[in-house]
């Protein structure tokens, strides 16, 4: 690690401009200490992730069951703190009013043609109508 001071006046005899350097110096260390800390980074394969859903495309795309019924609209993707992806419905309602929201695991949606339809095999809306509705954190 190097640290350069820059030359400042007085700073022999000044307290507050030695503790200002002896907290700089600290916290280059701090620094030096959390590189050595940082994930090992990986290439990846850019052209699967290129060729991969946009979230930003996918939010508001209707939510279909195996027999073209619409049940929701993909409301939000969530990633848990144990990196679990969910996708959060809205249900119910009419255009937006008086709906509520589901959360399903992401991997039960099945995604086809580029995108612009999501179905979800098995749900009616009966059967989404029944599961527990989901509200956001306050965090």
């Amino acid at each position: 690690m190097a640290l350069t001071l820059l030359r400042m006046p007085s700073i022999a005899g000044d307290g507050q401009s030695r503790d200002r350097i002896a907290g700089l110096v600290a916290l280059a260390g701090f620094v030096d200490r959390a590189r050595a800390q940082a994930v090992q980074l990986i290439a990846v394969d850019v052209k699967a992730v290129a060729d991969g859903y946009r979230t930003s495309k996918l939010l508001g795309t209707k939510v279909q069951n195996d027999k073209n019924e619409k049940i929701g609209t993909l409301d939000d993707l969530v990633v848990t703190k144990d990196k679990k992806l969910f996708a959060v419905l809205q249900v119910g309602g009419f255009l937006g009013l008086g709906g509520f929201l589901v959360a399903v695991p992401y991997e039960s949606l099945s995604i086809e043609d580029h995108g612009r339809k999501i179905t979800l095999p098995g749900a009616s809306k009966d059967s989404i109508s029944k599961l527990p509705e989901f509200q956001y954190s306050e965090t």
